[in-house]
């Protein structure tokens, strides 16, 4: 093979003919996409929950029985309902697509012996490439040659430094593990290489996690499996009306037909038409609310289920952090100090014993700036003109280079030293790069003065071993075994707290010397840096707490690293666990399970390592959200409950398995989103009871009156124009009431928990019953009192409109009485009622309609009579209320989870 070739020597790439037959034999460079539903089958899909076959019976049903206008109606409220919902997934995979064709990488390929550049797609085993800083890998290579090469490789790691590459012609069996290997989708920070290509497609590293993700089926949502046990208790609900209906009116004596047809009406009438629709809408309208706080919902039942999750399992580098390195502290032998500030930010200072620090009064610190600066091949793009102190943009730094050096610039500049700075007083001649026998840097600067220096920053231990002197203040003196230790213990305690530390040493060279190693250096100082938490983590994470949500930090990143992000985040607590992936693997599946929810940090994971944590934690009960950027983290995503992918740093294949995008890639933003989820879920609540109480007042007014032997109460015409006109409305904007105040410090609901918990049902059922029963005391009342059927009727027809737009008050607030709610705090839900109210005064006192709805207009006393029937169901439902039981709240003084 061509491996065979390049470690004998002498191999100078493929041909343009042998890499075509290559690329036949292994395919295009492509990791598969997951299946593609066509708009006609996204669109059909719409129609598969248990509720709209319901109603497409009911529309047959309606069909039968003559009533065209109704069947006409049903079927225009599956159709909003499908179209809604297809919309919504359409447009998502539009934005997926967009995503993805930000994303079109080339390669620089050496081709029949000369370089060119062709689309990564193209790329065969055996290719020769050539890679740089800056540059995407297009596929799963062995480096040949390398020069300071580095690479970033946090998408199928999860750690946040670079890895340092080496070439090696002569590994026959390289892996994930070994150095010499450059893997598809990671980036080149630093140096460049040339590789030989040894695996494209699926079968680089890359496409072996893609391919995870076919083992994984998909789960209902458990909204999903709410509605549907709700709509199989209406369709048994229905049957049983009908049967009943039409064995008692047979035993009456009524004619068979007629009350099969008063059966299948009633059935019908029972139905809540718009209850679909209003769901998606509320879905939909909620989608839009979490996209203006950057969180893309991929599936509109996704939204309701982020407001179930009782677990996060949340990626560290990018997500909880920033994803850059910051310079956190600084060493010398004569003070400490403390660097503010965080990322790129400007407005971060050095300070000392808690004051700013003037490092021109500070020689060693302003020795340590200056070798930061000059020993590093980061930049400042938009560098302050220090003449006339302005800069290009005032809020952040502009940076290009490898992190870790980015971060020690960024130091520098937060006293003021830039490479413009350092330039007026040292001209950079030569450089000695970065090698993993060395692990130190060293650059050959000359000073104003003439003389040369060689300035060198590395590893603590090694650069220390150099060292015979230290500086102290503006001197140089002799290093001691006890200032030895004393440096050894400052990098220590750095270490300790999981900071990232350099040590920075400087020699005066001799004149004509042309230094080849670091010896006889002098000790200038350290700095310990890290990749800090986000600023909005610190409240996203306490407010998870309080919701009673487990935040758990999942990272490929080191123990101690993770553990000190954690532990300054407050997700590691007093008797939390902290596991790594050998200590996983060392654990059969059942001792497993029994720890996984003690443990709140896992370190050092794989792929594999990711997926068994949220199986483990989902058989436990948990509703499991999972975040990831990286292709490791794909299949755990599309396993999770809530998969959730990053829309900034994210690879195409774990946006592919989300159910969630972060657009800004922001554990906040999640956190923002559960708590639009919580407030969707109470909102549909909320909507439910409305209905279904509206609805069995309406069943209870005809089934009650037909038992009593009462005339038909109401018309089919007037309970169509009920359920449309005056339910529809009110409902929608019950979706869109604002969130409660104590929405997040309630506890997660659990995944068996039913639609109707906390007795909700019994609200329904109780309050259905007053409004029907107010409704028949209505019209028994205007037919003993007026004795006219047409002014009972409307009378009927008017208290059943009234008595539901008080009801729908009510519905704001499972937990106060109508007379304890804000009614003003939704507008929308104000203007909904008086629409409402205006189609029933337009049904009774416009004359056309009259005759349409066959009503009459009703005199005043007419209603005063009904205002005190329709007072009686709210003062009589608000008392009752005092003695539900609340929500199971959080205490506030323990949050442990």
């Amino acid at each position: 093979m061509a491996r065979r070739e390049a470690r004998d020597g002498g191999y100078a790439g493929l041909t343009t003919q042998q890499a075509n037959k290559r690329l036949f034999e292994y395919g295009e460079n492509v990791l598969e996409a997951g299946k593609k539903h066509s708009a006609l089958k996204m669109f059909l899909g719409q129609f598969k929950d248990l509720m709209v076959i319901i109603l497409l019976i009911a529309t047959a049903l309606s069909v039968f029985m003559g009533e065209a206008v109704e069947a006409l109606t049903i079927v225009l409220i599956v159709l909003v309902n499908a179209i809604l919902g297809f919309v919504q997934e359409f447009r998502t995979e539009k934005t997926l697509d967009a995503l993805k064709n930000l994303a079109a990488p080339h390669a620089k390929v050496i081709r029949d012996g000369k370089k060119t550049e062709l689309e990564a797609i193209e790329l065969v085993p055996g290719d020769l490439i050539l890679l740089e800083a800056g540059d995407r890998v297009p596929a799963d290579a062995q480096v040949l040659e390398a020069s300071a090469l580095q690479a970033d490789e946090a998408m199928l790691s999860g750690e946040s430094l670079p890895v340092e590459k080496l070439e090696d012609e002569n590994f026959e069996h390289p892996s994930r593990e070994h150095n010499c290997m450059v893997f598809m989708g990671t980036n080149i920070v630093k140096g460049r290489c040339k590789a030989i290509v040894l695996d494209t497609g699926m079968r680089t590293e890359m496409g072996k996690i893609a391919g995870l993700l076919t083992d994984i089926e998909e789960e209902r949502t458990p909204l999903q499996e709410k509605l549907d046990g709700m709509s199989k208790y209406l369709a048994i609900g229905c049957l049983a009306i009908c049967g009943i209906v039409t064995v008692t009116g047979i035993v009456r004596g009524e004619p068979i037909f007629d009350m099969i047809l008063t059966g299948i009406s009633l059935s019908v009438a029972a139905i809540p038409e718009g209850l679909p629709a209003v769901v998606t809408i509320a879905l939909a309208l909620a989608v839009s609310r979490m996209l203006k706080r950057n969180a893309l919902i991929r599936k509109l039942h996704s939204v309701e289920t982020m407001g179930c999750a009782g677990v996060i399992c949340s990626d560290k580098t990018g997500t909880l952090t920033e994803n850059r390195m910051t310079v956190k502290e600084i060493f010398t032998t004569e003070r400490q100090l403390t660097v503010t500030g965080s990322g790129t930010e400007k407005s971060g200072e050095l300070l000392y014993q808690g004051s700013s620090v003037g490092v021109a009064a500070q020689p060693d610190v302003r020795l340590l700036l200056d070798i930061a600066v000059m020993c590093n091949n980061a930049h400042l793009e938009n560098e302050p003109d220090e003449l006339f102190g302005r800069h290009k943009n005032r809020s952040s730094w502009q940076v290009s280079g490898e992190p870790t050096e980015v971060a020690l610039m960024i130091m520098a500049a937060k006293a003021h030293v830039t490479e413009k700075t350092a330039a007026v007083s040292y001209t950079r001649i030569d450089e000695l790069p970065f090698d993993s026998i060395r692990k130190c840097m060293s650059v050959v600067v000359q000073a104003r003065s003439g003389v040369r220096y060689l300035l060198t920053k590395g590893a603590p231990d090694i650069i220390l071993e150099k060292c015979s002197q230290y500086q102290r203040g503006r001197d140089q003196e002799h290093l001691t075994l006890a200032t030895r230790r004393t440096i050894e213990s400052a990098n220590e305690q750095m270490a300790k707290k999981a900071l990232r530390v350099l040590a920075f040493a400087y020699r005066e060279l001799r004149e004509g010397e042309n230094p080849s190693t670091e010896e006889n250096l002098t000790f200038v100082g350290l700095a310990g840096m890290i990749d800090p938490p986000r600023k909005e983590a610190f409240e996203a994470v306490r407010k998870c707490h309080r919701a009673g949500i487990k935040t758990v930090m999942i990272t490929g990143d080191h123990k101690l690293t993770a553990s000190a992000i954690a532990t300054e985040l407050n997700i590691l607590r007093k008797g939390d666990l902290v596991l790594t992936g050998k200590e996983i693997d060392r654990m059969g599946d059942i001792e497993f399970e029994s720890v996984v929810g003690k443990a709140a940090v896992f370190a050092r994971v794989s792929p594999e390592h990711k997926l068994k944590i949220v199986r483990a934690l989902k058989k436990q009960g948990n509703i499991v959200a999972m975040t990831g950027d990286g292709v490791n983290d794909a299949p755990a995503v599309k396993e999770a409950d809530i998969g959730v992918s990053m829309g900034e740093g994210g690879t195409d294949v774990t946006k592919e398995a989300s159910s969630v995008i972060l657009l800004d890639d922001n554990f906040a933003t999640l956190v923002a989103a559960i708590e639009e989820g919580r407030v969707i879920y109470r909102n549909i609540r909320k909507f439910i009871r409305y209905l279904l109480s509206c609805n069995i007042g309406e069943v209870i007014t005809m089934f009650v009156g037909m038992l009593m032997g009462m005339p038909v109460i109401l018309l089919p015409i007037q309970i169509l124009l009920i359920n449309l006109a005056t339910d529809g409305l009110p409902a929608i904007a019950l979706g869109l009431e604002p969130a409660d105040h104590d929405v997040m410090e309630v506890r997660p609901r659990g995944k068996n928990e039913s639609i109707f918990s906390g007795g909700l049902l019994s609200t329904i059922i109780f309050r259905g019953c007053l409004i029907g029963l107010t409704t028949i005391a209505v019209f028994s009342n205007f037919m003993r009192e007026f004795g006219d059927l047409s002014t009972a009727r409307t009378g009927a027809f008017a208290t059943l409109v009234i008595t539901q737009l008080i009801h729908v008050f009510e519905c704001k607030s499972e937990e106060h009485g109508l007379f304890r709610i804000n009614p003003l705090n939704n507008i929308k839900l104000i203007l909904a009622v008086l629409v409402s109210a205006g189609v029933l005064w337009a049904a009774i006192y416009v004359p056309f309609l009259n005759t349409v709805f066959q009503t009459v207009p009703l005199g005043w006393h007419h209603l005063m009579t009904m205002l005190v029937y329709v007072m009686f169901a709210p003062v009589l439902s608000s008392i009752l209320i005092l003695t539900k039981r609340k929500p199971r709240m959080i205490d506030p003084n323990n949050t442990k989870n």
